[in-house]
């Protein structure tokens, strides 16, 4: 009976072994594949404030805590199921579904660039935003922003069993949305935090506290253009990458070696201006691409319709 008792105890600890085993498994790859999809969790955070721009400041921290679950559920209950069952029967597809996805981003990106030079808005800035449109809008756009970061995570681990995969890939879905949708709260929310400092204070903290206040609109406005530009450089990123995995290399080489000749030639700078190189280019791939879908889907459309026979008076008799 003792024996058995002991032998039972033993096998215990020897599962409570492997079990801290395998936790400690997926914290490391759950940090080495977090940290490949650093940049793109940059993107996300500066695409991500726009969306509250002009909301009432009540009503900020319920639509981001709205889009940051629509942001989780795009991540476990759509992306994340997609790509395990992919990468396990179908690897070749993940590139493809991928680069319709920076496609999408980069026609986003520069329709909002098209709305503001040709004056024209889906919405108008004189009534309030629809809430619902503005959720769906920033929860279809997360959709390829996750996508991209899931898929830099799945590759970093897919040497893993499917099990473990499955289970870092989870980690990484939940610490990466609580990252992102937590600084996105912090920005859109710092202007109240600088009230509150400035609220019966004198000295450096009520100045720190007004410099807040009056300096969060412009840094507002800056993020939100960044958020446009931001949608055009990983579009034009996941697309430039995509063209040299499906066998079309000189993008890519050209944009990897001009990169890598920049970093060698500016010393302690070189990967800061290699990145801006590299974004520069994806980001002019992404407005190309996008330019011409937006004048697919709006442009060539809406001159079809002023030139159409039946809105040009008829012409006079002889």
């Amino acid at each position: 009976m003792a024996g058995g008792l002991v032998a039972l105890l033993d096998d215990v600890a020897a599962l409570a072994k492997l079990a801290a085993a395998s936790l400690d498994d997926v914290g490391a790859a759950t940090g080495k594949a977090s940290a490949k999809a650093v940049g793109v969790v940059v993107d996300d955070t500066a695409v991500t404030p726009r969306y509250v721009e002009g909301l009432s400041a009540q009503r900020e921290l319920p639509i981001i805590k709205k889009i940051a679950i629509g942001s989780l559920r795009n991540k476990l209950l759509i992306i994340l199921p997609v790509a395990l069952i992919l990468s396990q029967f179908a690897e070749w597809a993940l590139t493809p579904i991928l680069m319709l996805g920076g496609a999408y981003l980069s026609f986003e990106g520069a329709e909002k660039i098209w709305e503001a030079l040709s004056g024209h808005h889906e919405e108008s800035d004189d009534g309030p935003k629809d809430e619902k449109k503005v959720v769906a809008g920033a929860i279809r756009t997360d959709l390829i922003l996750s996508a991209e970061i899931m898929v830099i995570s799945l590759n970093e681990v897919d040497h893993e069993p499917f099990l473990l995969r499955a289970a870092i890939l989870i980690v990484v879905a939940v610490v990466i949305t609580a990252l992102v949708y937590g600084v996105v709260a912090l920005i859109v929310k710092m202007d109240d935090i600088g009230l509150a400092l400035a609220d019966g204070a004198t000295g450096a903290r009520e100045r720190f506290g007004r410099g807040l206040v009056t300096g969060m609109p412009k840094v507002m406005a800056v993020l939100s253009t960044v958020g446009i530009v931001a949608m055009l450089w990983v579009g034009g990123h996941i697309l430039l990458g995509g063209f040299d995995e499906l066998g079309w290399h000189a993008p890519y080489s050209a944009v990897h070696h001009l990169e890598h000749a920049v970093h060698e030639a500016t010393g302690a700078l070189g990967s800061t201006l290699g990145w801006v190189v590299n974004t520069f280019f994806s980001a002019v791939l992404g407005a190309i691409v996008g330019g011409i879908l937006v004048a697919v889907m709006h442009v060539i459309p809406k001159r079809k319709v002023r030139q159409s026979p039946a809105d040009t008076p008829a012409s006079p008799s002889q």
